[in-house]
């Protein structure tokens, strides 16, 4: 665990610290939607330093982890069987398939490059104007713009040899489906800072009225973790609920209209299935009508064009990826933590990527953190 003093603001993370210890006088299970708020809880050491009464809870928050696997086995197939250049973020190639992972795959002869952005995508197929190319456009609302600006340059230059396989999924359908579920022991929720950024403020109020619930945005540092759960916890206390937004240099009310306009513009909201969870209603980003030349889905036949959002995933029976991250156990529950599960030969896809929880708690396992929740 870090020493108070190592950190940049220590000052300011003690008296933090100091005024959850006066306030919190009940046990609260606060759960962190995103996967980078996880990584910042674990790596500074701050579900130690918390008081005894307030747990936090690991959500949903990583795309990689969600992408179900039949995302991932219809990328492979393009790869292998299709003969396209597919691009990807790095961190879905080692993510399990139902048989074999996209870096396999790329072992195996397939055409399969990292790019740090759809925008290389394009160029990729300006380039190569005789192969097809498709983006795997992974990710919540925070890439949605990007992807949604690929499809509008590819049309606008006229490519023809441009798709995306989108896996979109967002936020507030998610938070939704943990509320509605019998089992969940959330009290308040730390909403995801960079997010907002882009969407703004205004899906989460319908959240926080209907379900009597605090919803605080935060961002990514210690002090910002500490103030956002500070702030629910104030809210607890006084059985208050509210919207609160603690990363206000950053996110503005309206968020970022242009890329919002964007998003909406090209994509639409239908269901998504989400690994280890199931579907959510109008939780995916899927390419309007308008685009769907655009569509590898629609592109690439009826082998693709038949697939379902609500398709079955053929999970493996090993991982119990859903459970982590509903929220019902932490990474170092799962009998194979560690052991026949590790980033370098991973069973489920949260010890792959850099949000995934069991990533978090593995890189830094000493500070591995169990508390059960009251």
């Amino acid at each position: 665990m870090k020493h108070l003093t190592e950190y940049r603001d220590a000052d300011l993370v003690e008296n933090l610290l100091q005024q959850l210890r006066k306030v919190t006088t009940k046990p609260w299970n606060i759960m962190e939607v995103c996967g980078g708020q996880t990584h910042g809880l674990v790596k500074h050491g701050i579900l130690e330093m918390l008081p005894d009464g307030i747990t936090m809870i690991h959500g949903p928050g990583c795309p990689v982890c969600v992408t179900p696997v039949s995302h991932i086995d219809q990328a492979i197939e393009l790869a292998l069987e299709k003969n396209v250049i597919l691009c990807s973020y790095g961190d879905m190639l080692r993510v399990p398939g139902s048989g074999i992972s996209l870096l396999q795959a790329r072992a195996k002869g397939a055409d399969i490059r990292i790019m740090y952005s759809p925008l290389e995508a394009v160029t990729v197929a300006r380039e190569n104007p005789d192969r097809e190319v498709v983006f795997f456009a992974v990710g919540f609302e925070t890439t949605a713009p990007a992807n949604a600006l690929s499809v509008v340059q590819a049309k606008k230059a006229g490519l023809k040899n441009y798709s995306i396989l989108s896996a979109h999924v967002l936020v507030p359908p998610a938070i939704e489906a943990i509320m509605l579920d019998e089992e969940t022991r959330v009290n308040g929720f730390l909403a995801a800072g960079h997010v907002c950024t882009v969407m703004g403020l205004s899906e989460y109020y319908p959240l926080v009225e209907t379900y009597k619930i605090p919803v605080v945005v935060t961002g990514f540092e210690p002090v910002d973790l500490l103030e956002g759960i500070l702030m629910v916890v104030k809210q607890l206390e006084k059985g208050e609920y509210r919207l609160e937004n603690q990363y206000k240099r950053v996110v503005w009310p309206d968020g970022n209209r242009q890329a919002v306009d964007l998003i909406h513009s090209v994509f639409e909201h239908r269901d998504r299935e989400w690994r280890g969870i199931g579907s959510i209603p109008a939780s995916g980003l899927f390419l309007r009508d308008e685009y769907r030349d655009y569509d590898a889905h629609v592109r690439f036949g009826p082998a693709l064009a038949s697939w379902a959002s609500l398709a079955p995933s053929a999970e493996t029976v090993e991982c119990l990826s859903g459970d982590v991250m509903k929220g019902k156990i932490k990474p170092v529950e799962c009998p194979h933590f560690g052991t026949a599960c590790t980033p370098e030969h991973p069973v489920g896809a949260p010890m792959v990527s850099s949000e995934g929880a069991c990533a978090a708690y593995y890189h830094f396992s000493s500070q591995n953190h169990y508390q059960e929740p009251k």
